[in-house]
């Protein structure tokens, strides 16, 4: 696989996923760039073969060692980045998906230097890549119905 994260030809697609435990969401503050220090969903890009959620849950166990289910896609998120010039950095389609905690403590490592779990109310201070917020808050809605069921 080549790596054209940055200046791409074209579009990038990954995949992440936000795993409930107990009514919170698990983050982790990226560890490397773009939005390196930035708090976001543990994910990573689509390998040919794999669908949009077997790459997001394959991501949440090779970063953080945590199993999880899938519950479904919540909703695209779109990162596209200019350098100084204009020219297009970055370019990443993200599919953000919900899970349920299945097994595993999350660890830290090169592509996630911190994690927390959090709840709706600890997210309004953290420092998050764009459009992080509004897929967490639909999660956090998807969390309070699935335990009224």
């Amino acid at each position: 696989m080549t790596n054209d994260r940055f200046y791409p030809a074209r579009p990038i697609l990954a995949a992440s996923v936000a795993v409930i435990r107990d009514g919170r969401i698990l983050l982790a503050a990226r560890g490397k760039p773009p939005s390196e220090g930035l708090f976001s969903l543990p994910g990573g890009m689509v390998e040919v073969g794999e669908t949009l959620a077997e790459a997001a849950l394959r991501e949440l166990r090779e970063e953080v060692g945590v199993q999880a289910t899938m519950i479904g896609l919540i909703a695209p998120v779109e990162f596209i980045e200019r350098d100084g010039k204009g020219h297009i950095k970055h370019h990443v389609v993200i599919a953000a998906h919900a899970a349920r905690w299945v097994s595993g403590e999350p660890q830290t490592g090169p592509e996630a230097k911190e994690i927390r779990w959090v709840t709706e109310r600890d997210i309004a201070d953290l420092p998050m890549t764009a459009g992080l917020a509004e897929i967490l808050k639909q999660v956090f809605r998807l969390a309070r119905a699935d335990s009224h069921a």
